[in-house]
């Protein structure tokens, strides 16, 4: 288990942004091995999260560099990380550990595919769902289904993958 010191110096450390080519999360498509690489060459990247409040911050960092990277628009990149921000939220409030952040990049479109893989539901909920009032939360996948051209969960052994497909536009510089 983390302690806040160390979690604290992990937020602020720099962490290099894993990547493979594959067809999904685990780049089940091709059998490449994740290996640490440029992020503008790959089209996919994928990162463990703590599973703390603090992750939200820690995805989102690690999600504009990427899309930074991959020449996202600025607007487009807002969009992709509101919605990068729901997903973990929900993941930290509503399931189980462990997470792990998975984008990838769609030339079809262009797109970008947000996944956060959990380990399933949890049996209460977390510590802001207890301590704010009802009104002030619940929203999350109302803000995904706006900005997601498609969006939804796949169950499998190790837990779930919450995800969205959201339409994307290239910097032109």
């Amino acid at each position: 288990m983390e302690t806040s010191q160390q979690l604290s110096h992990a937020m602020r450390t720099p962490v290099p942004v894993r990547t493979t080519v594959g067809d999904g999360p685990r780049g089940r498509g091709r059998n490449e091995a994740l290996a640490e690489s440029d992020p503008r060459s790959a089209a996919h990247a994928s990162r463990p999260l703590a599973h703390h409040p603090e992750a939200v911050g820690h995805a989102r960092r690690i999600a504009r560099s990427v899309l930074h990277a991959w020449r996202i628009d600025e607007d487009a990149a807002h969009s992709v990380l509101l919605v990068v921000s729901e997903l973990v939220t929900n993941a930290v409030e509503h399931a189980q550990p462990p997470l792990a952040l998975h984008l990838r990049r769609e030339n079809r479109g262009p797109r970008v595919w947000v996944g956060i893989t959990d380990g399933g539901p949890s049996a209460r909920g977390g510590t802001w769902t207890s301590s704010c009032a009802h009104d002030e939360h619940g929203r999350g996948l109302a803000i995904v289904e706006a900005l997601a051209a498609a969006h939804g969960a796949d169950r499998h052994p190790d837990g779930t993958t919450h995800w969205a497909r959201l339409p994307v536009a290239y910097r032109t510089r």
